[in-house]
């Protein structure tokens, strides 16, 4: 077994149900760098484009992560988006694919909701811009993919029907196959490990969504206490 890949967990019991949080990614000091030298997750690296994780288009969870998304979309202005415009004329925003999926088009090699630098509105998803500028919270407005990332919440149920929610970072497989295509993914990579303050607090709002209060009240009040005691995050191996 390798020593590179070792997470510590943190499994509780609350109503009914099995919380299991990854410690090691949630205790780290990852951070979104995002315009910051983030090369991107295509097949070469391309800092110079600010284009983060969303060359390949977002995929929706549901109807209503779906519909939500789309009234949003609806409300931006050709000021706050690039490609309102094109989007228009394509039919819109979001579109069914060849496989059935409901997800955002690409167009000029990325994300149609990604205003590229040099756009007057700034750079980045228009959404989250969109929501920053109106005091409001971008988780939400960005489709349900695309704010929680590089969070996942897995649901595993046993047996006896008893479900166990699995908090973790994200990884490459969680993209599929065409996830081990990237060149680079920032969770297993020292670049994004550079955060002041550890995930747990800097996407407190992000945890609260997904788990709910209480769930991220212990997970919180177990990492202040045992947060200078964890193992480093494997991809901090990589700088050594």
């Amino acid at each position: 077994m390798s020593t590179r890949d070792i997470h510590e967990w943190l499994s509780f019991e609350y109503a009914g149900e099995t919380y299991l949080f990854d410690l090691t990614f949630l205790g780290s000091s990852w951070s979104c760098i995002y315009g910051r030298g983030c090369p991107g997750i295509d097949e070469a690296p391309a800092p110079q484009l600010s284009l983060g994780c969303c060359s390949h288009g977002a995929y929706f969870t549901d109807k209503a992560d779906r519909k939500r998304t789309k009234q949003l979309i609806a409300a931006l202005g050709e000021d706050e988006w690039q490609y309102k415009a094109v989007a228009e004329e394509l039919g819109g925003a979001i579109y069914k694919n060849e496989e059935g999926d409901w997800v955002t088009r690409v167009v000029d090699g990325a994300c149609i909701m990604q205003n590229r630098v040099g756009f007057e509105g700034g750079a980045g998803c228009a959404l989250h811009l969109a929501a920053v500028n109106r005091g409001e919270r971008f988780i939400d407005w960005k489709p349900t993919v695309c704010w929680q990332a590089p969070l996942r919440l897995d649901y595993h149920v046993d047996d006896n029907d008893h479900l166990t929610k699995i908090l973790r970072e994200w990884k490459r497989r969680d993209w599929g196959e065409g996830g081990f295509d990237f060149h680079w993914w920032c969770t297993d990579d020292p670049l994004a490990f550079t955060g002041r303050e550890p995930v747990y607090v800097t996407l407190r709002d992000e945890i609260i969504e997904m788990v709910g209060e209480e769930p991220y009240a212990r997970l919180a009040e177990h990492l202040e206490r045992q947060e200078d005691r964890l193992l480093p995050h494997p991809a901090l191996k990589k700088r050594a």
